[in-house]
């Protein structure tokens, strides 16, 4: 299992509550995590959900299963200080760089 972040990797979902997320498949222009991530490997992620109001930035395992999934590993930072509760509409998850994890000059 690696640690790997790759550009343009967005799915969403209609999962709910405050577990695994199952992914429904790349959104249109973007490349699903299997694909771009691999599986059984962990990346940085964003979650928004269908609101678009509250968020959630982690560290996440990828799974290629039927459905795809991304465990919610590692809480790094949210709108509500926990993991979110995602309730009823579809959610967006996509691969990012969070700010506290970058190296800079």
């Amino acid at each position: 299992m690696a640690l790997v972040i790759n550009d343009r990797v967005k799915e969403q979902s209609t999962t709910t509550g405050t577990g695994t997320f199952d992914l429904d498949g790349a959104v249109t222009g973007f490349e699903g995590f299997v694909a771009g991530i691999g599986d059984g490997n962990t990346t940085y992620y964003a979650l928004t959900d269908a609101n678009g109001t509250a968020w959630e930035i982690g560290i996440g395992t990828i799974t290629d299963a039927s459905p795809d999934t991304l465990a919610r590993t590692t809480l790094l930072a949210s709108s509500t200080g926990s993991k979110i509760v995602l309730t009823s509409g579809t959610h967006t998850v996509f691969g990012t760089y969070p700010a506290g994890k970058a190296v800079h000059l």
